[in-house]
């Protein structure tokens, strides 16, 4: 049996750290910021198969107090007064199991310790960012390769003839006097 992970998500912790959000938030476009964020996250969850849990507190939508589906991730928004941090540290302890990996990605270095000496790992702001990148470059070649394979297959040319006309081609890039 595989085991499940579970990625909690400080989100504005995210959207201060990362460029592109945090230009967002600067010129006071927070809800657009936000679903910058999660859009981002949705690709990462499906093509990783993780569950994401997204916490905002109430900083920036005082008296809202909610949890729901979007984009295939639950999105929570705390009660006013509870930090994400706070909210995060208290989940966490729902889901740490033998057969569930529980990391938490904030930059946060206090909300870092703390979760690390319940059992969850952490992932820095930034290394979450990158692994979006990275898995937005594995999905372009998976789709690549995919088209590439599906064109090998509806031509009538055999394998070695389509080498030796790829060949051909090369040599006249590099020299095309020939």
């Amino acid at each position: 049996m595989q085991r499940k992970e579970i990625l909690f998500v400080d989100g504005y912790n995210m959207i201060g750290a990362w460029p592109e959000l945090s230009h967002l938030q600067r010129h006071d476009e927070i809800q657009a910021a936000r679903d910058l964020l999660l859009f981002e996250l949705s690709g990462f969850s499906k093509y990783r198969d993780l569950d994401i849990i997204v916490v905002f507190d109430a900083q920036f939508v005082p008296g809202i107090t909610k949890s729901y589906q979007e984009y295939d991730l639950t999105v929570v928004f705390t009660q006013e007064g509870e930090t994400a941090d706070s909210y995060i540290e208290r989940e966490v302890q729902n889901y740490l199991n033998a057969l569930t990996r529980v990391v938490v990605a904030t930059s946060d270095a206090a909300e870092q310790w703390m979760i690390f000496q319940q059992g969850a790992l952490r992932q820095s702001a930034k290394e979450l960012q990158m692994d979006i990148e990275y898995t937005k470059q594995e999905i372009k070649q998976d789709v690549n390769q995919h088209y590439s394979s599906k064109l090998i297959r509806r031509t009538p040319w055999q394998i070695n003839q389509l080498v030796h006309l790829e060949q051909l081609r090369k040599q006249i890039e590099n020299d095309p006097q020939a």
